[in-house]
C-alpha cells in the first residue's frame, strides 16, 4: 500500500474524498440473502407471469402504491410531496409483459417514482417486458426498446447499492422457467449486476431441475469443470459451485499445480493439471472425469474461465502477444466444446449440459492497450451466440458473463489513482468481487435456468461508459 492509498484510508482522507464526490461506497448485500423489506409487485395490464414465478419461489409480494390523487401527500405548508411507500420495500418487481403502447409506460413511472428514494439499501428493481421479436407492430417494438432506456437510467439514479435490471420474457415462457432468474435478481447473488438486459425463454427440455431439485444446492450430484481454477476468479467459481453441491473438477496449467491442489482439496474436488491449448485438452478432461467419477459419468457444466492478458498499445503489440491471448482466451474453448459435446464421449458433456464462457466489458467497449484481449473476449460473445444457435435442437445452453472491474490480486497491482478511477466509474461506485462473477455463472448453469440461452450477462456494476 503506497502513501496516497494509506492517506485515503484515514478519517481526514475520507473527509477530503467525500468533498471531492468520492464518498465511501455502499456495502452490497451478497449471497443467498433476500431483501429484508417487502417485495412490491406491480402487474401492469396484460401481465401475470411474475406473480406465478414469485409464488413458485414461495414469496408473497404486496401491491404497489401508485401515484394517484388519493396517495399524494403534502408537507406542513401544504406543498405536494412525492408519493412514498409506507415502509421501505426491499424490491419492486414490475411485470410489464403486456405493455405495447407508449401511453402504458405511464404505469412504470407511477410505480418507479416512489421507489427511487424509497428502497432499502441494496434494494432491487426488476422489470419484466416482452421481447421485441415477439411483437408485431411498430409502436410495440419501439416500446420494447424504451424499456431498455428506462432500465439503464433507473440503474444510474438508484442509491445505497440498489440495482435495476430488465428481463425480456419471450413468448410462451412458463413461470417455472423464470423462477431462477427472479431468484437470482432478488438475492444478494446479483449484487454487482446492474443496469443489464437479457432474455429468458422456454427451456428446450422443459424443467431440468427435477423433483429432487434443491435451490440451495442446485448442483448436488452434478459434475462441474472449471478451467483456470487455481486462483482469483477461477478459485472463487470452484468454491461457489462446491458450496452449491457440485463435484468440482479444477483445471489449470502445471505451473500452478500447488495452488490448484489447494483449491481442489478445499472444495473436495479433483485437480487436473492441463494446458488447455494442447490439441487433446477436451479428451483429457473427459478421460479425467471418467476415471475419477466412473465411465458413465457426464459433465453437467463446463466453465471456460482460463484466460491471460498480454497488454500493449497496438503500435507495440507483437505477433507473440497477439496470438497467445487469442489462443488461450478464445481458440482453446472453440476447439474443446465440439469434442466435449460428443454424446458418445465417456466423461463428456451430458444431455442437458451448460456451457459458460468468460467475456469482458473490454469486449463490449474496448480498452486502451488491450486490442488482443478485447478481440478475444468479443470473440467469446460471438462464440456464445453461434453455439446457442447451433445447439438449438439440443437441450444444452451456451451463455457467458462479461466482468467489469473486479478486485483481484492482478488489479491490486494497478496504480492507486488509476485503480480508484476504475472502481468509481460504475453505478455502484466500487469494484466487484470474484464471488460476484461466480454467482452469476452459477445462475446461468443452474438446472432451473434452462430458459436462459445465448445470453451475455455483464457483471460490472453498470459501467457508466460503454456498457
Amino acid at each position: 500500500m503506497n502513501v496516497l492509498e494509506s492517506l485515503y484510508g484515514t478519517p481526514l482522507g475520507k473527509k477530503a474524498a467525500a468533498r471531492l464526490g468520492l464518498a465511501e461506497p455502499p456495502v452490497l448485500r451478497r449471497g443467498r440473502e433476500l431483501p429484508r423489506g417487502e417485495i412490491v409487485l406491480a402487474t401492469l395490464p396484460g401481465g401475470g407471469v411474475a406473480a406465478e414465478a414469485l409464488a413458485l419461489l414461495g414469496l408473497s409480494p404486496i401491491g404497489p402504491l401508485l401515484d394517484l390523487p388519493e396517495h399524494r401527500t403534502t408537507d406542513d405548508r401544504g406543498r405536494p410531496q412525492p408519493p412514498r411507500y409506507e415502509r421501505r420495500p426491499g424490491a419492486v418487481v414490475i411485470d410489464a409483459t403486456g405493455v405495447r403502447e407508449i401511453a402504458q409506460l405511464e404505469g412504470l413511472r407511477q410505480v418507479l417514482r416512489p421507489a427511487m428514494k424509497g428502497l432499502e439499501a441494496s434494494g432491487r428493481v426488476i422489470l419484466l417486458a416482452t421481447d421485441a421479436a415477439d411483437v408485431s407492430d411498430v409502436e410495440a417494438k419501439a416500446v420494447a426498446q424504451a424499456f431498455d432506456g428506462i432500465n439503464r437510467t433507473v440503474s444510474k439514479e438508484l442509491r445505497g447499492g440498489s440495482t435495476a435490471n430488465l428481463v425480456f420474457v419471450r413468448a410462451g415462457t412458463p413461470a417455472s422457467d423464470l423462477r431462477s432468474t427472479l431468484s437470482f435478481l432478488l438475492e444478494g447473488r446479483s449484487a454487482f449486476v446492474a443496469g443489464q438486459t437479457w432474455r429468458v425463454g422456454p427451456a428446450k427440455a422443459g424443467d431440468a431441475a427435477g423433483a429432487e431439485y434443491d435451490p440451495a444446492r442446485p448442483f448436488a450430484g452434478r459434475i462441474v469443470v472449471v478451467t483456470g481454477a487455481a486462483r482469483g476468479i477461477g478459485a472463487e467459481i470452484a468454491r461457489t459451485f462446491a458450496r452449491d453441491g457440485a463435484a468440482v473438477v479444477a483445471v489449470d496449467v502445471p505451473a500452478a499445480g500447488d495452488a490448484l491442489a489447494g483449491v481442489a482439496n478445499a472444495v473436495r474436488g479433483s485437480a487436473l493439471q492441463l494446458d488447455i491449448t494442447v490439441p487433446d485438452a477436451a479428451e483429457r478432461i473427459a478421460a479425467h472425469v471418467a476415471t475419477v467419477h466412473g465411465p458413465q459419468a457426464k459433465i453437467w457444466a463446463v466453465i471456460h474461465n482460463a484466460g491471460i492478458t498480454r497488454d500493449k498499445l497496438l503500435a507495440n503489440l507483437d505477433e507473440g502477444r497477439w496470438a497467445s491471448v487469442l489462443e488461450v482466451n478464445l481458440a482453446a474453448e472453440m476447439r474443446m466444446n465440439p469434442t466435449l459435446l460428443d454424446p458418445d464421449l465417456p466423461g463428456g458433456l451430458g444431455e442437458q449440459a451448460r456451457i459458460v464462457g468468460i467475456a469482458s466489458t473490454s469486449g463490449w467497449a474496448g480498452n486502451k492497450g488491450q486490442t488482443n484481449y478485447a478481440a478475444s473476449k468479443a470473440g467469446v460473445m460471438g462464440l456464445t451466440w453461434a453455439e446457442s444457435a447451433e445447439l438449438a435442437d439440443r437441450p444444452v445452453t451456451a451463455n457467458a458473463v462479461a466482468p467489469g472491474f473486479i478486485e483481484t490480486e492482478m488489479t491490486a497491482a494497478i496504480p492507486f489513482v488509476q485503480r480508484e478511477i476504475f472502481r468509481r466509474t460504475n453505478a455502484l461506485g466500487q469494484g466487484g468481487r470474484p464471488v460476484d462473477v461466480a454467482e452469476t455463472i452459477a445462475y446461468l448453469a443452474d438446472p432451473a435456468s434452462g430458459g436462459v440461452d445465448g445470453q451475455v450477462v455483464r457483471v460490472c456494476g453498470h459501467n457508466l461508459i460503454g456498457a
